[in-house]
């Protein structure tokens, strides 16, 4: 097998940080590999080196055989002054210049070098090259080729550099982070893209779903040192548990037989021989080993928001446009006690300005928002961490309070709550502007949650999170006593959090689904099948007898009757705990008016959500 990237005892320092050393591994041709560690492991910095663009401590890294690279860096680095239509085709082959000759003909509208454009085109015979080239820039939602760079927000650099090593295709692909900033349809075709490419690839990547389906091995960087996994990443996450579990099982042994042999260096006499010393020195290698404690050093979120009243958070007839783009009309809805909601939609569709209005930071242009009274919200925004050049870590925390609350009568100093949050008291003093992309993340969802809120908005969230991480958010997330709305393109991560979807479909058009993304995606296949069949559908219908024509619940219903049967339970389970606190006698005056009406409410709904169970089970 040909080796195409060959990284031999590679060391990175950065100050008195080391990020990796000593670290080898090798790329062969026709294998998908991805890297998984932890933020601040320096995995952008070792992509960097690897492309030539930075220089390492120690060791070295080799590009050896591939006829041509392709790298997506995470921030890339493009001419301000191109075009898109430039950036994306910047390279020198034939069969480029020539489709990029052509479209640029088209925009121009330059009928002579039209047709010199078409006639190079028949010549090269590059025209099912060009449809390929249209389906990326469709795919990837390029339109306006003629825009230079500069006017371009982050996400859409992104994509263009994509667009670019896409439509080059290079032998190796060398990709950090290709799914952020693209929407959930883009993820979907750039995985299946990937998929099927006989392509060598290199990645880093948080998208576990991606990880599972594109990647057929995993390397992991784990406290300097290197693991390999063949496999996907259901592989990785087995084969890895096995291996910490055996380090364990290791660490455990090395402890009972060093406490056998610290008893025999008491009892031992003072004057040694050639074998006494020799088991002595023994004894020291194994009271290092057995002094090594295996932790993934995973932060747990078990701060306590703060009570929710009866009242959460009612949305009535609210609409906003900006000029012809409708972004909301007439949407109403009652937000419940502890319903996860994710949004999905295409970039650009208003995700974020319905989330800035349910904040109050964005006016609608009608309806109303009428917000609990008990309600504090927790607001972690796409954008991220404002900080001050200067800012040290432990200044971000201290801003916002010295000592922080995390209820039941627990409190932290704002030193402690950052080594709870993996910021040891060595790197407190960092600079927040050499932190990681992820290390940055993390501070800022201390300070989103350090304000005990009991109604999370999380605006892409997972972005430049370590999978480390985002399992033990989740973990947060599922367990939390407050609502929650969740706007991200991790499939994985909605999956496993949210328990029905809000769909922005456009036209100021939401729909509310009763379930995750992979539900969404099943019934979406479901509708596609059926439209691709319309007669056999009609030929199904007509030949059922009058017997056989009551209705089957479609997929939406199914969802909804599982939603309402949990929704019941979780009521049934509230009024109970009402009736119990109503009948104490240490009840306070002022909460007994409150679970009182909040008794009313919950009885009301219990009765339309049995009445609507009912409805949907006799079908």
């Amino acid at each position: 097998m040909i080796t195409y990237l060959q990284v031999d005892n590679l060391s990175k320092y950065w100050g008195e940080l080391t990020l990796f050393e000593g670290i080898s591994f090798s790329v062969s041709e026709g294998q998908k590999v991805a890297m998984i560690a932890k933020n601040g492991a320096g995995k952008s910095t070792l992509m960097d080196i690897i492309a030539g663009l930075e220089t390492p401590d120690g060791g070295k890294s080799m590009l050896m055989n591939p006829n041509s690279i392709g790298y997506l860096r995470q921030n890339p680095d493009l001419n301000p002054e191109d075009t898109v239509l430039e950036a994306a085709f910047n390279a020198t082959g034939e069969l480029i210049q020539a489709v990029k000759n052509y479209e640029k003909a088209l925009e121009n509208h330059d009928p002579k070098l039209l047709d010199s454009a078409i006639e190079r085109m028949n010549v090269l015979n590059a025209w099912d090259f060009e449809l390929r080239i249209q389906q990326i820039l469709s795919q990837l939602k390029i339109t306006n080729v003629n825009q230079q760079i500069k006017f371009l927000s982050g996400g859409q650099k992104k994509r263009v550099a994509l667009a670019h090593i896409l439509i080059n295709e290079p032998d190796f692909l060398i990709l950090d982070e290709p799914t952020n900033h693209l929407d959930l349809e883009m993820i979907e075709w750039l995985e299946k893209y990937l998929e099927k490419a006989k392509c060598t690839l290199f990645m880093v990547t948080h998208d576990r779903y991606f990880l599972d389906r594109v990647c057929n091995e995993i390397i992991e960087l784990d406290d300097n040192a290197i693991f390999r996994y063949k496999g996907n990443y259901s592989y990785y996450v087995e084969k890895r548990e096995e291996r910490i579990q055996a380090v364990n099982a290791d660490i455990d042994r090395a402890r009972n037989l060093f406490r056998t042999e610290l008893e025999w260096l008491r009892k031992m006499p003072k004057a040694r021989t050639h074998k006494s010393k020799y088991r002595t020195e023994n004894a020291y290698k194994l009271q290092e080993k057995a002094s090594q404690f295996r932790s993934d050093d995973e932060l747990e979120l078990t701060i306590q928001g703060k009570r929710l009243g009866s009242k959460i958070l009612n949305v009535k007839n609210l609409s906003k446009a900006f000029d012809k783009l409708v972004i909301l009309d007439k949407f109403s809805y009652n937000f419940a006690r502890l319903e996860k909601i994710g949004i999905i939609g295409k970039n650009g569709s208003g995700k974020t300005t319905v989330l800035n209005m349910l904040t109050g930071a964005l006016a609608p242009d009608s309806g109303t928002i009428d917000v609990g009274e008990t309600i504090s919200f927790g607001y972690y925004r796409q954008d991220g961490i404002n900080f001050k050049s200067g800012d040290r870590v432990i200044d971000v925390i201290k801003e916002i309070a010295e000592v922080i609350d995390l209820g039941n009568g627990n409190k932290m100093s704002a030193s402690q709550f950052l080594n709870y949050f993996l910021f040891p008291p060595d790197t407190q003093y960092n600079f927040v502007e050499k932190l990681s992309g992820g290390e940055k993340r993390r501070l800022y969802l201390c300070t989103v949650l350090m304000k005990n809120p009991n109604f999370l908005i999380l605006d892409e969230p997972t972005n430049d999170l370590d999978i480390m991480t985002l399992n033990v958010l989740e973990d947060y997330l599922r367990n939390f006593q407050g609502c929650a709305i969740v706007v991200s393109h991790d499939r994985f991560f909605m999956d496993k959090i949210v328990d029905h979807l809000f769909v922005f479909e456009g036209n100021g058009e939401i729909k509310d689904f009763p379930g995750n993304y992979s539900d969404y995606r099943d019934w979406l296949d479901d509708q596609e099948k059926e439209q691709r069949n319309p007669e056999k559908r009609e030929k199904e219908t007509k030949g059922k007898n009058v017997k056989e024509s009551v209705r089957k619940l479609g997929f939406n219903e199914k969802r909804e009757l599982e939603k309402l049967e949990k929704d019941i339970a979780l009521l049934e389970k509230e009024k109970v705990a009402i009736e119990k606190m109503m009948n104490s006698d240490d009840c306070d005056p002022q909460e007994l008016v409150i679970k009182s009406q909040r008794y009313s409410e919950v009885r009301e709904l219990l009765n339309d959500k049995e009445l609507r169970w009912l409805e949907l089970s006799e079908m």
